[in-house]
Parts: structure tokens; C-alpha cells; sequence
């Protein structure tokens, strides 16, 4: 079937995918199986990225970054690393790049930025963002992390969990309540780097899939945090995070087509060397039929995607177009996945072939970063207009 041609991308993005595809195939694919079986990435792969330019993309030049604004190059990463497979490895760096830096970016004053930013961009500071908690998950309005304050500091009680780059990170952007007394306006923004006193990290969390991405619960006892660490204006914590939930939700959906082209690239090879009653297991009528299906839906699926990423270049991609592409595109991913697997037979459930570790790793994506149920609920809001 001849593809939809792809337009989103100029030539600078496709070299720039050939220059982090190959990347990935010396330092991370090689590993990733060794990787996933510790439960954790290495911080010497942090650095390798950072010395090659691939952390920082959008941080100026002055500070050690790539200086760009194109949204582009990070989906062109997000598109790269989850086609091959490295998503529990590799993903750290779009979470890095693309989620928590921007925060960084965003908020900070100069002097936050010449301590932070240069670090992020070397691999030697990994950040993360902490914002989920036990019992209460993605209610942040209800959060019960508090930060005191007494002069110029903050004292930081509370926990976090299920927090990506929990273990390796550096410096961790979490939300935290300055005024319990209200909901969302009472939320903040707090920086906590690495090594301050009551700051401990939990167990490396156990999870069916995506072993190498480090996902960690986060605990506060006492945490003395500079007053200097606040990103932006207290109270205003909940509208930092609704400004950059659009883009994340947009680097999942792009990463959900990514990982369902490359199921469906392994399942077409797959299915024509495989025999069964003496013919191809792709010339039955029901593979031909459901292969059909799961690619027309794919390909209908990035052009709407494409045109988000167009959207979110030119700073025009709303709230409900990336909640739209996130629970459409995950949703689909774990279908296609699905029916991949099963298309693979007995050998679909063994985990030397990659679609048994696509399955495992995809079934997260309708749950973090917004549930599909709460992305259909933004949809929704939208569509009747409240």
C-alpha cells in the first residue's frame, strides 16, 4: 500500500532524523535489552545524548541548547525512538527534552536559568516533573504535597509517585500546595535538585512494560527549598501546567502512530514468511482484510496528527485538538499492537519478538498523561462549548 506522503517534515528534519536514528543504533538499541532487564537507564547514555545535541533542543544557544523553536526536531525524536522499540530507554530524553524543559524555559529568571539550563544540556542535570500522587492521581486540585514557607525558604511535606526519571533525575519540578486553604489557585511550582536533605526516593517502581524507564515515588520530609527555586508566581502552578499539557499530550499521539507503523511493519513481514495449511498467513482473507484496516486507520490518523504538529509549530494547537490526538492515537496504538500480536500467533506472546514487548509497553499510553476517559471529557467540553 503506497503511504500518504508526509509534508510536516523539510530536509533539515530528515537529516536530523538520520543523525538521531543513527544514535539510537549505536548506543541504545545494542542495549536496551540489557537495559530493560535492570529496571533503569544509564546516566553514561545521558551524557553521550547531551554531547551529541540531543538534549536541549529548544534551550538557546548561550546555555549550552540547540537554539530552535521548531517543535519539529522533538517530534521527529519522539517518532524515532518509538518506532524502535526504545521507549522505555530512549523515552527519558523526549520526557527531558520536551515535557520538563519547558517549564525551565517558560519560568525561569536568569539566574535560574544559568544554573540550571547548562547541565539539562550536557546529561549531567536530568530532570523530571512530579505532579501525580497516592490516592489521588490526576485530581491536582485536591493535592496534598504542601510548601510552607519561612522567610526565604520553603518547607516541602508531601509524596509523589509513578514519576518518570524518578531515580536518575537531577532536578525535579513538582507541584506543591503554597495555600491549602484553595483548589488549583492554590497550586505552585517548586524546583528540587538532587541531594537536599529529606528528599528520598522510593523503590524503582515494578511495571508490565517500559522496564528501562525508571519510574520512582518521591518523598518530602522537611525539605528546606530556596525561595529561589520557585518557577514563576505562587498560586499560579496549575495554569504553568495547563500551558504545556498540550504538547505532551501531542508527543504521546505522536509516538502511539510511530509505534503502531512499526508493529504493522514487523507484522507484514512477519505474516508473509510465516506458513500455515500450506500458504502465507498474509494471504488469508482476514489478514489481508485486517491489516488493510489497521493501516488505512493509521494513515488516516497521522495526517490529523501531522496537522497538529503544523498547529503546535506555529503556537496555534488548542487544549482539545491535543487531547483529540492523544486519546485517538493511543487508543488505536493498543489495537493495532493488539491485533499484530495475534497475528503473530504463539510467537506473538514470546518476548524475543519486539510486538510482545510493543504490547506490554503500549497498554500505559490511554492512562498516563491524562486517561482517555479525562481526555474525552476536554473534547467534550469543547464540543458543547463549556
Amino acid at each position: 500500500m503506497r503511504d500518504i506522503p508526509r509534508t510536516v517534515y523539510l530536509d533539515e528534519h530528515e537529516q536530523f532524523r538520520a543523525a538521531f536514528n543513527a544514535f539510537l543504533a549505536k548506543e541504545v538499541v545494542p542495549n536496551h535489552e540489557q537495559w530493560e532487564k535492570d529496571g533503569i537507564t544509564p546516566r553514561e547514555v545521558w551524557l553521550k545524548a547531551g554531547a551529541d545535541g540531543f538534549l536541549g533542543l529548544m534551550v538557546p544557544e548561550q546555555y549550552g541548547g540547540g537554539g530552535s523553536d521548531d517543535y519539529r526536531f522533538a517530534a521527529v525524536m519522539q517518532e524515532a525512538v518509538s518506532y524502535v522499540g526504545a521507549i522505555g530507554s530512549a523515552m527519558g530524553f523526549t520526557l527531558h527534552n520536551d515535557i520538563v524543559l519547558p517549564y525551565f524555559l517558560g519560568l525561569c529568571n536568569d539566574e535560574q536559568k544559568a544554573r540550571w539550563l547548562p547541565g539539562m544540556c550536557t546529561g549531567e542535570r536530568i530532570g523530571a516533573i512530579a505532579m501525580t500522587e497516592p490516592g489521588v492521581g490526576s485530581d491536582l486540585a485536591n493535592m496534598r504535597t504542601t510548601a510552607v514557607k519561612h522567610g526565604d525558604t520553603y518547607v516541602v511535606n508531601g509524596s509523589k509517585t509513578f514519576i518518570t526519571n524518578g531515580i536518575n533525575s537531577d532536578v525535579v519540578v513538582v507541584a506543591v500546595k503554597t495555600d491549602p486553604t484553595q483548589k488549583h489557585r492554590g497550586i505552585s511550582l517548586l524546583v528540587l535538585e538532587r541531594g537536599m536533605k529529606g528528599f528520598e526516593r522510593g523503590r524503582n517502581l515494578e511495571k508490565l512494560g517500559m522496564h528501562s524507564q525508571d519510574t520512582a515515588e518521591l518523598f518530602f520530609s522537611d525539605v528546606e527549598v530556596p525561595a529561589a527555586n520557585l518557577l514563576g508566581e505562587e498560586g499560579k502552578g496549575f495554569y504553568y501546567l495547563m500551558l504545556n499539557l498540550a504538547q505532551e499530550r501531542l508527543n504521546m499521539a505522536v509516538g502511539a502512530l510511530a509505534v503502531c507503523q512499526a508493529a504493522l511493519d514487523q507484522t507484514i513481514a512477519y505474516t508473509k514468511e510465516r506458513m500455515a495449511f500450506s500458504q502465507s498467513v498474509a494471504s488469508f482473507q482476514h489478514s489481508k482484510f485486517l491489516l488493510a484496516e489497521l493501516s488505512t486507520e493509521t494513515q488516516v490518523a497521522q495526517v490529523y496528527v501531522d496537522r497538529c504538529i503544523e498547529l503546535h509549530t506555529a503556537g496555534a494547537l488548542s487544549a482539545e485538538q491535543a487531547s483529540a490526538a492523544k486519546f485517538y492515537c493511543t487508543e488505536l496504538q493498543n489495537k493495532v499492537v493488539d491485533r499484530c500480536l495475534q497475528l503473530h500467533g504463539g510467537y506473538g506472546y514470546m518476548l524475543e519478538y519486539p510486538i510482545a514487548r510493543a504490547w506490554a509497553d503500549s497498554r500505559i499510553q490511554t492512562i498516563y498523561g491524562g486517561t482517555s476517559e479525562i481526555m474525552r471529557e476536554v473534547v467534550g467540553r469543547a464540543v458543547i462549548g463549556r
